[in-house]
């Protein structure tokens, strides 16, 4: 899934980071190969700004717009007005070349790593984690400017579930759930301040998220 940046000259275009997808036994299918259009019009719509054929995250969310799996000219012009003058779009999806009017800033290939098995993963010994919310955010922020681990806004936590492990009151590590579509959710901002490295405190938020993810999976109802 190449991500790129691209540019209507004179304006803006589209960039994307990479994903990390846990979710039940299932092969990649459609919805990851345009994983953001369909958690806006799917289960982060309240996040959405825009209308189709173009949306976009709010800006203090997350930096990504989407297009439908096939983006016509009227889907262009749309990305271009929510854009806006000299405004940036950010793309993030499978099969997708910028039309005449747009230049093409860089094309970052990117892997999506998922968790196929049934079961969920065995748990890892670290420290408690914490649940992170509101009340977390300036300390959030404040390891994200320390470890850069990409985009991440002032409300990037509302999207999901995050957590952390605090030493001595100070948030060392964290972890959180990002995007999402049908049956599956990214783990995203899987960061651990580099004085706290090599005590395995990521492996086990991010372990601790997968199963609460596939634990959400199996409780929901069976379709008929």
């Amino acid at each position: 899934m190449p991500p790129q940046r691209a540019r209507r000259k004179r304006e803006a275009g589209s960039l994307a980071s990479g994903l990390t997808i846990a979710h039940g036994a299932r092969p990649m299918s459609e919805p990851l190969d345009n994983a953001v259009w369909q958690a806006l019009t799917g289960p982060l719509a309240r996040f959405a700004t825009g209308t189709p054929p173009a949306l976009r995250f709010s800006e203090d969310v997350a930096p990504f717009s989407a297009l439908p799996d096939a983006a016509g000219d009227d889907a262009w012009g749309a990305l271009r007005t929510l854009a806006g003058p000299g405004g940036m779009a950010v793309l993030f999806r499978r099969g997708l070349g910028a039309p005449s009017g747009w230049e093409t800033l860089a094309t970052m290939p990117c892997a999506q790593m998922t968790y196929e098995r049934p079961e969920p993963p065995a748990p890892t010994a670290a420290d408690s984690p914490i649940a992170l919310g509101e009340s977390d955010g300036a300390d959030m922020l404040a390891l994200v400017a320390a470890t850069r681990p990409g985009p991440f806004g002032p409300r990037t936590h509302q999207l999901g579930r995050y957590v952390g492990v605090r030493d001595d009151g100070r948030l060392v590590a964290m972890a959180g759930e990002r995007l999402r579509v049908t049956g599956a959710t990214e783990i995203s901002a899987v960061r651990t301040d580099p004085a706290f490295q090599r005590r395995g405190l990521a492996a086990a938020l991010v372990t601790g998220l997968v199963v609460e993810i596939l634990a959400r999976r199996a409780a929901l109802p069976a379709r008929r």
